[in-house]
């Protein structure tokens, strides 16, 4: 009878070949996908691939000795993970459907429409986002409340909605990258023992120049964005949303409440719920019109929270913006999370991630290229493994023995971990980043991908930095 340590021990390693296939099989499906259905991928083609490549993933650890069961709890504690960002996004949703109701929204599209100044727009979006996110720590938080806001007042005035989206997300992981209350920052630092503000400090060489470069590209759609304006439409847009709401400064006070304790630390799906909650006071009060519209005050306002808003305004254009949020308006956003996250699992309790890890280290003589295969890595990780944390932790286990043994200081590894893991988690339709960015603004991420000039930036900066061995430091020898 073999002993539990004699069955533990006949686990083994995939080899390369093995390892390889369900990323392959993954990349070959989701190209499929988007050939077929094109943006309707992540309605259902896109978790369709990822759960059939997990289980191929599962399929190499049970011929490489692993139980299907270790191979199921491995998926499940990645599942596990993705939880509390999963009970943000209901929250999310709740959020949404509640400032429309309460017309929050309305009120910063109208007043936003009044004072547009078309030539720094985009431009603005960036800056804004960039203080909001850079004062709470949170990218999420600010794409949810002056992202989305930023949002809807391009597409009442006619501006691209998917180069707003571009400059919210620019500004917002700016922030992020850069704030000492982002999760992620304190993340990179602490996986690399790199003290906080060190980390920071090294942070803003590869990060001033990103966000520079950003602002000076959404300066030149800004001026060129003139020609878009339709007047007409702010014109009736406007008048629509004066009709329909009590217009008041009170309406801002769900988006104070949730910036106020996100600011002050507190969690995110705490801030979220109370700027809920007190959203759904709001309506109450301010919007009687509105929540006995369709049955009692509560059965609206719970309504609402858990399938959304439906605008009537008689304005076609703004019923269409307005009509969105809650809860339900999340669930195929939380279908991706869950099959990228099983997918992920597999990967990596099959061992596969190791292997592919163990040839990441081949041809590898210097500092700088050592950094721009950890930062090569982390962007890898945030497709495979399709989660922010785990592309900044996996790779600060798989190197940081190396960059040791090259005298490299910890703070080279955490600022690629941030340059290639963080801001790029947002560019991935299945990474919890991506698909939460697309449920929130409303904007798919292929069709905001491009315009993501800071994201995209920050990898190529960092990667020409290791080309030219500038601002690589050693320890003393």
């Amino acid at each position: 009878m073999k002993t539990k340590q004699s069955v533990t021990a006949e686990v083994s390693l995939p080899t390369s070949a093995m390892a390889v296939m369900p990323l392959l099989a993954l990349v070959v499906m989701l190209g499929g996908a988007i050939y077929i259905f094109g943006d309707g991928t992540i309605g259902g083609p896109a978790q369709i691939a990822l759960i059939i490549s997990g289980v191929l993933a599962g399929g190499v650890g049970v011929l490489n000795n692993h139980s299907w069961n270790s191979l199921e709890a491995g998926a499940a504690s990645s599942i596990q993970r993705a939880l509390p960002a999963i009970f943000i996004l209901l929250m999310v949703g709740t959020l949404i459907g509640l400032w429309m109701l309460a017309g929050t929204i309305p009120y910063i599209i109208f007043y936003g429409l009044q004072v547009l100044v078309p030539e720094i727009f985009f431009v603005a979006a960036v800056l804004l986002s960039a203080i909001v996110s850079i004062s709470i720590g949170s990218s999420w938080t600010t794409a949810g409340t002056v992202g989305l806001s930023l949002v809807g007042i391009a597409a009442a005035s006619g501006l691209s909605v998917e180069l707003t989206a571009g400059a919210v997300i620019s500004g917002a992981y700016f922030g992020d990258k850069l704030s000492p209350l982002s999760d992620t920052t304190n993340l990179a630092a602490a996986v690399t023992t790199t003290e906080l503000f060190e980390h920071i400090r090294f942070l803003l060489w590869t990060t001033i120049p990103a966000i520079l470069i950003a602002l000076v590209v959404f300066g030149y759609f800004s001026l060129t964005a003139v020609v878009d304006i339709d007047q007409s439409r702010i014109d009736s847009i406007s008048v629509a949303i004066a009709e329909s709401y009590n217009l008041s400064p009170l309406l801002m006070l769900p988006l104070v409440v949730t910036l106020i304790l996100a600011g002050l630390g507190k969690p995110a799906f705490t801030s979220l719920f109370f700027g809920a909650g007190t959203a759904a006071l709001i309506a109450l009060f301010m919007q009687p019109q509105l929540v006995t519209q369709t049955g009692s005050a509560l059965e609206t306002v719970w309504g609402v929270a858990a399938n959304g808003y439906s605008a009537s305004t008689g304005n076609a254009v703004l019923d269409d913006l307005l009509s969105r949020g809650g809860m339900e308006s999340m669930l195929t956003t939380i279908w991706l999370i869950i099959s990228a996250m099983f997918f992920g699992g597999m990967m990596e309790k099959s061992g596969a991630l190791n292997v592919l890890a163990q040839y990441l280290m081949v041809g590898v003589r210097s500092g700088g290229g050592l950094m721009r295969r950890a930062g090569m890595t982390s962007l890898v990780a945030n497709l495979v493994t399709s989660d922010q944390y785990l592309s900044i932790a996996i790779p600060s286990r798989m190197f940081a023995d190396n960059f040791q043994e090259m005298s490299l200081k910890t703070k080279n590894l955490s600022r690629v971990l941030e340059d290639f893991g963080t801001v790029t988690s947002v560019l991935v339709p299945w990474n919890t980043c991506g698909a939460f960015m697309a449920a929130t603004l409303g904007v798919a991420t292929g069709d905001y991908l491009m315009f993501c000039l800071f994201n995209l930036a920050s990898p190529v900066i960092s990667y020409v930095y290791t080309l030219f061995n500038f601002k690589i430091e050693y320890y003393d020898s």
